[in-house]
């Protein structure tokens, strides 16, 4: 009877040192994840500070970072300054047909690679996805010769050709197709299905969650192009939002507050998209992963 009592303290003993020693472990992590969080998060909260900010504030050797007086004029002053609706308007446009474009083409592209037979077919795959490691700076000016050419300055077809389609949405396509029966595939044909409709009616509903990945990259991506839309755009009506705000950019203080006031209403929408759709930009991106 004492060996048994003795062996049950023993064993409550290390229930318990095992438990405080996990319990210790959580706290750990979670202390390191909000120091990741703070200082990921630094930039975004030190942006919206200093929008809320006087401009006499701007310059004054103060070592706060919130202003004791925040004001919402700044952004009011960005919209008498420039035309930033119109900006954002453009961003939007750009950023959607790019978006419904990369997915429609990845889509096509990813069934032919895997459920097409014809010759040439993993050559002509490799050549697609080698794209991926060339820069986009290395083929910005040849894409601006070319699309100048053509006529397309200043336009919204100028703006979205080069990024119709994309080598890494066809990649996560087709791996997101490896793991679907080639039989039944097969019986749909024999059935009398045609490849449209296969696609349309079987493929895309199991696809969302890479549909829903390569929405917000490509939404992303779109709206915060910088250098393409600087070299094709002269004019107001065609400008996005990244190069409306860099126009706010002067000498004095108070072009400083609105050009970080244009920043902070830039990345609203970027911030709104991520955060409802972030769940499933993580699903389709480990989409056809080995788990083990």
């Amino acid at each position: 009877m004492i060996e048994a009592k003795t062996k049950r303290k023993t064993m409550v003993i290390e229930k318990t040192k095992n438990r405080n020693a996990g319990n210790f472990g959580q706290y750990i992590r979670l202390i390191l994840n909000i120091i990741v969080a703070i200082v990921v998060l630094f930039p975004l909260i030190y942006a919206v500070a200093m929008s809320l900010k006087p401009a006499s504030e701007i310059y004054q050797n103060s070592s706060t970072i919130f202003t004791a007086n925040p004001t919402f004029d700044n952004y009011l002053e960005v919209m008498e300054t420039a035309p930033i609706g119109r900006y954002v308007l453009n961003s939007f446009i750009v950023s959607i047909v790019i978006m419904i474009s990369q997915i429609g083409t990845a889509i096509v592209a990813a069934f032919a690679f895997h459920f097409l037979k014809f010759r040439g077919k993993a050559i002509l795959f490799s050549i697609i996805m080698s794209t991926m490691m060339i820069p986009g700076e290395a083929t910005i000016i040849s894409n601006f010769l070319m699309v100048s050419g053509w006529g397309l300055s200043n336009t919204y077809i100028g703006l979205v050709l080069p990024y119709l389609t994309t080598a890494m949405g066809i990649f996560l396509f087709k791996q997101a197709f490896s793991t679907f029966p080639m039989e039944i595939y097969e019986s749909a044909h024999i059935d009398g299905c045609s490849d449209l409709k296969f696609i349309v009616k079987i493929l895309i509903p199991i696809s969302r969650p890479v549909i829903g990945a390569l929405s917000v990259a490509a939404f992303l991506s779109s709206w915060n192009m910088y250098m393409w839309p600087l070299l094709i755009t002269g004019s107001d009506e065609y400008r996005t939002v990244q190069i409306g705000i860099s126009m706010l950019n002067s000498v004095d203080s108070q072009s400083m507050v609105l050009m970080i006031a244009g920043v902070v209403i830039c990345m609203i929408p970027s911030l709104v998209i991520f955060f409802f759709a972030r769940k499933n930009m993580i699903k389709g991106l480990t989409t056809g992963a080995v788990k083990g």
